[in-house]
């Protein structure tokens, strides 16, 4: 099946096999996309990590034999993204021939590439093989998901460029899609557990005296969850945290003038909880064995219609209880000791591609009956970072690395595939709870508003000068949003080859408006003059930088360039706004 978006320059395809014989048919693997290449002597593009650190940029030379990347862990992971490019060796960003292949997938999958003895390269991508067996009796119909694939003879950015308006206008679906979204707060760095009804109001009253305008009260809210250790799938108040209740505490919040968000962990069951003494088979485990816990939880088995009507019940008590406007959908454990009580023994290996299904029924109920609720996914940060999930979710948690300069290369990795309005990025405190580097607060707020912006600290601890900079950065993200949301992304630098700074750019479709950023991450005795090319200018047309007279043609600015500024330390941040002078 192929789907053509001409205007994008995109072809989608998939692959539906249906079992017309007499006998059961197994279907062992089922590639979305394989694409042949005639002697091309190509590197390969693709997106590693951990948690922590998210698709970071690797390119290879494509040698001879066979180059693999996947997941195994049922979902698309933190160690790989379900996202190739082939592009020719001597390719650039603004230069060469390039081809993507995006999976729309969000659990198991595999990308391969082969090169054979006469140069020639086969690429494929498709749902992971690992583990997966799917029966098919008589009639029956196995569909793929859907790979995205895309061409540009004019380098890497205009590649991303093609995804990013796929993306935002082919998956992305609901009133978020083009609506503008709020900047928000979260409460989870500056409280973990421990916090009280008084304490998240503190922080949502400040909050809004810096122009916010959404608060996400995070993890801890309900049955016993004072520490990772229990509590997950009692989807109760906890009333010694929040006597007054969640209603009360989210009208308390509006009428301070920000909406109320809330967090959940659907997917997870903690052996410590109520849930799990009243349905120990829910959770996935292989029978006779003791079950495996990672952060002290087990997983939900989503094959089960009566595993995902509960939780679809009690979800939609909680949204119908209170003025809920924002949901975060978290998962914080990958699949093991796969088998469900609802399949067959010679249907188990259909139990990944099941629970993907499984999850994807459940969100479409909650997103289609909530049409007015933004959801923002996440999987411990970024490790479900997929076309699949941005079908339900227009936005996603980028990383639970929220250091500045770390995620300048999370964020780099993250734009070849996905446009900026769909990474979940956020100022937090210093020194940071991950990394303990100190940057300033200007470097965080330039950085985080390369997404969709928010707060991850603690605001009542702040000063009254670090409260108006917070101000100040609201403002400023609120009056270039259209252009940071709508904008075509240019990277100007490459985290991986280049150590003094990184800069990217954002242009307006109309090329009349450009805002850039710069973060200087490495500090040299003696440093060299540096200069960085923007990028997506008309060369033709006059532009100025705001609060200077001084005029620069579009020509000038990409081919002349602007300076680096010297600093005295690292981690300085800096923006420049040019506006077309008609």
């Amino acid at each position: 099946m192929y789907g053509v978006f001409e205007e994008k320059d995109i072809i989608t395809r998939a692959v539906t096999i249906t079992n017309m014989g007499s006998g059961k048919v197994n279907v062992l693997k089922a590639d979305s996309a394989s694409l042949d290449y005639a002697d091309k002597d190509f590197d390969i593009i693709h997106f590693h990590g951990r948690h922590n650190m998210e698709r970071q940029y690797e390119r290879l030379p494509l040698k001879n034999g066979t180059f693999s990347i996947g997941s195994h862990r049922g979902t698309s992971s933190h160690q790989h993204n379900p996202f190739i490019i082939l592009s020719d060796s001597e390719t650039t960003e603004s230069h060469g021939n390039c081809y993507g292949m995006m999976l729309m997938y969000s659990g198991n999958f595999l990308a391969t590439t082969e090169k054979s003895q006469y140069n020639q390269v086969r690429a494929g991508i498709g749902i992971g093989s690992r583990g997966f067996r799917y029966s098919l009796a008589h009639g029956e119909t196995f569909t793929a998901p859907e790979a995205i694939l895309s061409y540009s003879a004019n380098g890497l950015e205009e590649l991303s460029h093609h995804y990013h308006h796929f993306i935002q206008k082919n998956v992305v679906r609901g009133k978020f899609r083009d609506q503008r979204r709020p900047v928000l707060i979260n409460n989870w760095e500056a409280t973990y557990f421990d916090f009280t009804e008084q304490k998240l109001i503190d922080i949502a009253r400040d909050a809004a005296g810096a122009g916010i305008e959404l608060f996400v009260m995070d993890d801890g809210w309900f049955g016993k969850r004072d520490s990772d250790t229990s509590g997950l799938g009692d989807w109760q108040v906890n009333l010694e945290k929040i006597p007054n209740g969640l209603k009360q505490l989210a009208d308390t919040v509006n009428k301070e003038g920000l909406k109320f968000g809330i967090w959940f962990e659907p997917e997870m069951i903690s052996e410590d909880s109520d849930m799990y003494r009243k349905h120990p088979e829910w959770s996935i485990n292989i029978p006779g064995r003791p079950g495996i816990r990672s952060r002290d939880q087990y997983v939900l088995d989503f094959t089960r219609q009566d595993v995902r009507n509960h939780l679809v019940e009690e979800i939609t008590e909680v949204l119908d209880s209170a003025n809920i406007e924002y949901v975060k959908w978290d998962m914080n454990r990958s699949l093991s000791n796969v088998f469900s009580e609802n399949l067959e023994s010679h249907e188990q290996g259909k139990f990944y591609h099941l629970y993907i299904l499984g999850l994807y029924e459940v969100l479409e109920r909650l997103t289609s009956a909530y049409p007015d609720i933004l959801f923002e996914g996440c999987s411990g940060g970024g490790g479900r970072f997929d076309a699949g999930m941005l079908y339900y979710t227009p936005q996603i948690w980028t990383s639970d690395d929220t250091d500045a300069v770390e995620r300048l290369r999370i964020q780099h990795g993250t734009s070849f595939g996905y446009p900026t309005r769909t990474n979940g990025s956020h100022v937090s405190a210093v020194p940071n709870h991950q990394t303990s580097r100190i940057t300033p607060l200007n470097t965080r707020g330039i950085v985080a508003m390369s997404g969709s912006f928010g707060y991850e600290l603690d605001i009542t601890k702040l000063t009254q000068a670090e409260k108006d900079e917070v101000a100040e950065q609201v403002e400023m993200f609120k009056s270039y949003y259209d252009l940071i949301h709508d904008g075509l992304y240019y990277r100007l630098t490459n985290p991986w080859e280049n150590e003094s700074f990184t800069a990217w750019q954002i242009v307006s479709n109309d090329k009349k408006e450009t805002l850039v950023s710069l973060v200087r991450t490495r500090q040299y005795a003696n440093d060299p003059i540096a200069i960085f090319r923007l990028k997506g200018l008309d060369p033709k047309r006059t532009y100025q930088l705001d609060g200077e007279e001084k005029e620069y043609t579009g020509a000038a600015l990409m081919a002349s360039g602007w300076p680096v500024p010297q600093t005295s330390q690292e981690y300085q941040a800096f923006t420049y706004h040019f506006v077309c002078k008609e």
